[in-house]
């Protein structure tokens, strides 16, 4: 059996103080991924991403799939680490996606390649002066405001002209993206659709509890599979044809824009939930699971 390194963070082990609330996603993906790996010769180990530089020798691919506080001032360590261990053992998704997809600057470049993306303006610092002129520039009433590096509605804000600003500790620390609130995340809500080797495997749509536009469990938000129409997947596929490399997994995250047409709002490939409960299947059965596994291995069986 080749073993395989899936990297978790110190927020979701059992016993530390005041983990993530949502720690029983890892325990659900893993309970699909690790039979569904085991079937094709790989055995999934839980390893720490604090440990992985010294320990890479040990497996033979590393999947950084539960990093969820690589983006809590941990960048730095984190791609350090991953670096090291890349030096060793492959990494999926590789170091320089990884390092790319880090900081959500990258939309720029995406759009820039043809790809649908949320209107969007960069800035080093939140400052009242340049969200002023975001909503100008967007021609919205209401910004989200995220870090570029971050995950999980960490330091995000949802802003609407007139109100009080908001207070620093709210707010992303350092650069972020202003983005046009797109009210269809309220009314129909969000779409992600998964990967895995290119190849599209599921997907499911995300709404927020009442009075919320945040889309993530631990804020109340639900999941629907989803079953997308020919035109919506080609929106979602030609995303990734914009990239240089294939990932091994990815997740689209897209919304309705005012236009009706899908839009990107996040090209996920460092640690995406997989939503794996929305593809056919329990546990090793999952057919998302063995759509992973199956990409996996061909990855590692290449010359």
């Amino acid at each position: 059996m080749k073993k395989i390194a899936l990297l978790i963070s110190d927020n979701l082990l059992p016993d530390f103080e005041n983990g993530r609330e949502d720690r029983f996603e890892l325990l659900e993906e893993v309970g699909k991924l690790k039979p569904a790996l085991a079937a094709q010769g790989m055995e999934l180990v839980e390893v720490r991403w604090r440990e992985i530089a010294d320990r890479a020798a040990e497996f033979a691919a590393i999947l950084p799939l539960m990093v969820w506080d690589y983006f809590e001032g941990n960048e730095d360590a984190f791609l350090s680490a991953i670096a090291k261990a890349e030096a060793v053992t492959p990494v999926f998704n590789s170091f320089d996606t990884l390092k790319w997809n880090s900081d959500k600057s990258y939309l720029d470049e995406l759009e820039a390649r043809g790809a649908p993306v949320i209107r969007t303006t960069a800035v080093e610092r939140v400052t009242k002066t340049n969200v002023a002129r975001a909503f100008e520039e967007l021609d919205t009433n209401t910004l989200v405001i995220k870090p570029t590096v971050g995950g999980g509605a960490w330091r995000q804000v949802l802003y609407k002209q007139g109100d009080p600003f908001p207070d620093a500790s709210e707010l992303p620390p350092e650069a972020a993206l202003l983005q046009a609130f797109l009210p269809s995340v309220k009314e129909e809500g969000e779409y992600s659709f998964l990967y895995f080797g290119g190849r599209f495997s599921h997907a499911v749509r995300k709404t927020p509890k009442a009075g919320d536009y945040r889309i993530q469990s631990i804020y109340g938000g639900l999941e629907q599979t989803y079953v997308p129409t020919g035109a919506e997947r080609e929106t979602a596929r030609a995303v990734l044809d914009t990239l240089d490399e294939l990932p091994l997994y990815a997740r689209v995250d897209l919304l309705r824009g005012r236009d009706g047409q899908l839009k990107l709002i996040e090209l996920e490939m460092i640690e995406p939930y997989l939503y794996l409960p929305h593809a056919k299947g329990e546990g090793g059965e999952n057919e998302g699971a063995q759509k992973f596994a199956a990409a996996l291995k061909a990855r590692l069986d290449k010359p």
